[in-house]
């Protein structure tokens, strides 16, 4: 037993410690996780990026160094790698994280940079959205701005099923600033999720919801920016 727990702790190490590397070193393209699965030849690694190219590189040249890394530091066998396009980044919290920290590193004022990612994260279907940048925002003093547009939801089963949240740093001359994104999710059939109208509110306080479901109520879809500087 103690074999079989070390064993999947090694393996839940492992996968966190090439998260890690993958995430400082290909941010820039978007980078928004990794899958790694055992096969019969050796280790498949899957890799979700919102630009498969930079991960690729000209030629293959990138890849072919990632795989050689991955084999040597991290004890991976004979890797084989596959890098996917995310289906949705808007959607995806640490790639708007990415998105935001690379916006601010080429010297996009964070007020606006804020402003841009929270558009594109509602106009994208999502309910609502969060931006909090940090750091010596326009003194030596640091401090912290928060935008908001929409439901974020902080408690709740909610929380579990629909939320996305990441964090992102990007490094600048006064400093590092600090970004964490919040995300709350439109409702998909994949998840279970739906809204419930006032009828089905009204009969099913008796019943209560099914246990196979969840039901998001209290949503507010406002016009317009609601989150101010």
């Amino acid at each position: 037993m103690v074999k079989i727990k070390e064993h999947f702790l090694q393996k839940s190490f492992t996968r966190v410690k090439v998260d890690e590397y993958l995430a400082t070193q290909f941010y820039r393209a978007g980078y928004e996780g990794v899958d790694i699965q055992k096969t019969p030849l050796g280790v498949r690694v899957i890799i979700r990026a919102e630009k498969p190219a930079m991960i690729i590189g000209r030629g293959g040249k990138t890849i072919k160094q990632l795989k050689e890394i991955l084999e040597k530091d991290y004890g991976l066998e004979n890797p084989q790698i596959t890098v996917i396009p995310v289906e949705k980044p808007e959607l995806s919290a640490r790639v708007m994280a990415f998105s935001l920290a690379t916006a601010l590193e080429k010297g996009i004022h964070f007020r606006r940079a804020a402003f841009f990612i929270i558009r594109k994260i509602i106009n994208a279907g999502a309910l609502g959205a969060e931006v909090i940048v940090s750091g010596k925002l326009t003194s030596e003093r640091a401090r912290y701005e928060k935008l908001k547009e929409g439901q974020v939801y902080k408690t709740g089963q909610q929380l579990d099923v629909i939320v996305d949240r990441a964090i992102a740093k990007a490094k600048l001359t006064p400093g590092i600033f600090g970004v964490e994104i919040v995300i709350a999710k439109p409702p998909s059939k994949e998840l279970g999720l739906r809204f419930k109208t006032e009828e089905e509110m009204r009969t099913s306080e008796e019943t209560g919801p099914s246990a196979s479901e969840v039901v998001v109520t209290n949503v507010k879809f406002d016009e317009g920016e609601t989150g101010n500087a």
